[in-house]
């Protein structure tokens, strides 16, 4: 039997459920870009992305990683997201870096 998942000092916890809810997380914040056209638009814009592969695309957790990266790059949009989600910013951060994995110094 796996024993449960000891908290971290940045308040997540160790293992696969960080990732869970890292992913749960960029979902959500997909799914609260696709309910505005006008945020949505942007976002396509910016990402390069066709609407027609946002299906494909969001189950890499690199393109999961740029949907955060997006939405906390704006202020406003952050703020706006975690509001609505009852979600701290800061959260929004720590899930893309999980996501993101490592940085690793270019050489």
């Amino acid at each position: 039997m796996k024993p449960p998942a000891q908290k971290t000092r940045q308040g997540g916890s160790q293992g696969g459920g960080n990732r869970d809810a890292a992913e749960a997380m960029a979902i959500a914040a997909l799914s609260f870009l696709a309910g505005d056209p006008e945020k949505l638009g942007v976002f396509l814009a910016l990402s390069g992305i066709g609407p027609e592969s946002i299906r494909e695309a969001a189950g890499e957790p690199l393109f999961l990683a740029g949907v955060l990266d997006h939405v906390a790059s704006n202020e406003r949009l952050l703020l706006d997201f975690a509001e609505h989600h009852g979600v701290d910013p800061f959260d929004v951060t720590r899930a893309r870096a999980t996501l993101a994995g490592p940085q690793q110094d270019a050489p």
